[in-house]
């Protein structure tokens, strides 16, 4: 079980290669502070392809938010910008299908990418307002707690069970004669308690 089962950290930038960059490096800071290196690679692949799609289309600017959540078992990566229009999507890069002319070619190939290093992507239309795409990666388990188990110490077989005792030089061991009583002023008096009481 996750012991902090949703993490969420977002970042504003404009989508130019020199801040693409700097993206790059605060998505894989986060996600090695989450403890999630093995998702690194894809994360950032991802990110940086959807980043490069808002630096060449989108219009009216390059604003952009970039968020990562994770959810449990689930790592959601998203790129928001403000251009409405939604991407076109090559049929044979959404599948994975790309011949290869396609596959050599240096452009078009950013949501087939996406596609192809996550678990799930898509798009969603915000009005107005842009849209955001998305894609998703499994989070791989957290490793067990250590726990520790107690173990065994075995006693060497030449030492005995129990250590033995020198007397201190010069100190005499007595055993008092008479039990030890009381002082005269802690003297017990009877506690009453009232018939009513029980």
């Amino acid at each position: 079980m996750i012991s902090e089962p949703s993490r969420y950290y977002a970042v504003e930038l404009q989508a130019l290669p020199s801040r693409i960059g700097q993206v790059r490096r605060i998505i894989s800071a986060h996600l090695r502070h989450w403890q999630l290196d093995a998702l690194i690679d894809q994360a950032v692949l991802g990110v940086t392809e959807l980043l490069t799609n808002v630096h060449r289309h989108a219009q009216p600017d390059k604003d952009c938010t970039v968020e990562i959540e994770l959810l449990l078992d689930r790592l959601t990566v998203s790129v928001r910008d403000h251009d409405p229009r939604l991407p076109e999507v090559c049929p044979a890069a959404a599948f994975g299908l790309l011949d290869d002319a396609e596959a050599l070619a240096t452009s078009g190939r950013g949501l087939g990418i996406v596609r192809a290093v996550s678990e799930s992507w898509g798009i969603r239309p915000c009005g107005a307002d842009g849209k955001v795409v998305w894609f998703t990666l499994a989070a791989p388990a957290p490793p067990a707690p250590f726990e520790a188990q107690p173990q065994a110490v075995p006693l060497s077989l030449t030492e005995g069970a129990f250590p033995s005792y020198d007397r201190l030089p010069g100190v005499p061991i007595s055993v008092p004669k008479e039990p030890l009583s009381a002082p005269a002023h802690a003297a017990r008096t009877p506690v009453r308690t009232p018939v009513g009481a029980l």
